[in-house]
C-alpha cells in the first residue's frame, strides 16, 4: 500500500475506534478496519469511502486465526472491538467473556504471528469498581459486573502475551469517552445518548440520584491520540489512564443543555465519582487533553439531530431496563 505504514483497528467502525481510524489516515497510515457492525456503522466511515488507504473487513473477531492476511505487514493493532453495556452483560456473561476475552486472546494471536511492533488494547475503568479518587493505574480491581470483569480479564491477556511471548503491548484505560458518533442504539447506558433523545422530544432528563456524581469525561479525538502516543513510544507493559483528569457533575451536564429534570433511583455498583490520575500518561507519552467539556459538549449539541432515532427513556423503562442490574448488583452483590 504505497509504503506507507499499515495499521489494524478492531471495532474501527465504533464510536472510538473510527476517531482512531481518522488519525490514523490523517497521519499517513494505511488502515484496515475489522468490525462486525453488531455495534459500529458503516456510517461513521462513509466520509473515507473513496480513500484507498481504509480497507474495511465486516468479520468477527472470533473467526480471526494466525496467518490472516488482514494482519500481514501490519505495525500496530488497536484492539477496541468488543461488546459493552452493564445490564446485557449480567443477563448473558457468556457472550462477554466470549468476544471481550476470547475475541481478544484471537486478536492477540494474529498480531503475535504477524510480528507487529505494539498492541495497544482497549480497558475500561470500570475495573476498578467503587475506586479512590482520582484513581492511578495501580488502584485495586474491583470489577462490579461481568462486563468490568471482561474488559480486565481481556486487559491480563494482553499482558500476559508481552510476558510469554514478547508481544510488545500497552493498555489504555478509558474513562468516560464521549463525542460525535457515540453509540445511540442499543441498551439504556450512556448519558449522553439519554439526554440528547430526551431534549429532542422536549421531555424531562432523567437523572440518576440528586445528579451530584460525576464523571470524568474525555473526548473521542483525544482519545485517539493517546492510543497513537501509546503505540509509538518504546515503553511497553504498561496501562495508562485516560480522562480528562477534571470530572464534571452530571447536574452541570443539565445546566449546560437546559431543560426540566425528573429522578430516578441511584444504582448499585455505580461510583459516585470516576476521576482518572493521568500523571502516569502525562509525564511518559506527554500526552494531555486537549478538548475541555465546555467545547466538546456544544460540539455534540450541534449534531444533536443525529439522535432523533435513539430510544426515548423514561422513569418507567429505565426501570424495567434495569431492573437486573438492581436484582444482582443491590445488598451484597454490589461488594464483590
Amino acid at each position: 500500500m504505497n509504503g506507507k505504514p499499515i495499521a489494524v483497528v478492531t471495532g474501527g467502525a465504533g464510536f472510538i475506534g473510527s476517531h482512531m481510524v481518522d488519525l490514523l489516515l490523517d497521519r499517513g497510515f494505511c488502515v484496515r478496519v475489522i468490525d462486525d457492525l453488531s455495534g459500529g456503522r458503516e456510517a461513521n466511515l462513509a466520509h473515507h469511502a473513496q480513500n484507498s488507504d481504509l480497507a474495511c473487513h465486516w468479520k468477527d473477531i472470533r473467526t480471526l486465526a494466525p496467518g490472516d492476511p488482514i494482519f500481514s505487514d501490519c505495525r500496530y493493532v488497536f484492539h477496541f472491538a468488543g461488546i459493552g453495556d452493564i445490564v446485557p452483560s449480567i443477563e448473558r456473561p457468556i457472550e462477554y467473556m466470549d468476544i471481550n476475552v476470547q475475541g481478544t486472546v484471537r486478536t492477540l494471536e494474529c498480531a503475535r504471528a504477524a510480528k507487529v511492533k505494539k498492541f495497544v488494547y482497549a480497558a475500561s475503568s470500570s475495573c476498578y469498581g467503587l475506586a479512590a479518587t482520582p484513581t492511578r493505574e495501580d488502584h485495586p480491581i474491583a470489577p462490579q459486573y461481568p462486563y468490568a470483569l471482561s474488559k480486565y480479564q481481556g486487559e491480563q491477556a494482553v499482558f500476559h502475551w508481552g510476558n510469554v511471548y514478547r508481544l510488545p503491548v500497552n493498555s489504555i484505560c478509558i474513562f468516560n469517552a464521549y463525542g460525535l458518533r457515540v453509540r445511540t442504539t442499543g441498551a439504556y447506558g450512556a448519558v449522553f445518548g439519554v439526554f440528547f433523545r430526551q431534549k429532542l422530544a422536549g421531555k424531562p432528563y432523567t437523572v440518576v440520584g440528586d445528579g451530584s456524581q460525576s464523571r470524568d469525561f474525555i473526548y473521542a479525538t483525544d482519545v485517539a491520540e493517546a492510543f497513537l502516543a501509546a503505540a509509538e513510544t518504546d515503553i511497553v507493559g504498561e496501562r495508562f489512564n485516560v480522562g480528562a483528569g477534571a470530572p464534571k457533575s452530571i447536574n452541570q451536564l443539565v445546566s449546560l443543555l437546559g431543560g426540566d429534570v425528573v429522578y430516578v433511583p441511584k444504582r448499585p455498583g455505580e461510583p459516585d465519582c470516576t476521576w482518572a490520575d493521568i500523571t502516569k500518561i502525562s509525564t511518559l507519552l506527554d500526552w494531555r487533553p486537549k478538548v475541555p467539556f465546555e467545547e466538546g459538549a456544544p460540539r455534540m449539541m450541534q449534531q444533536i439531530h443525529l439522535w432523533k432515532d435513539a430510544p426515548l427513556w423514561d422513569p418507567e423503562s429505565i426501570a424495567k431496563a434495569t431492573k437486573t442490574w438492581f436484582e444482582f448488583l443491590g445488598g451484597d452483590a454490589a461488594r464483590i
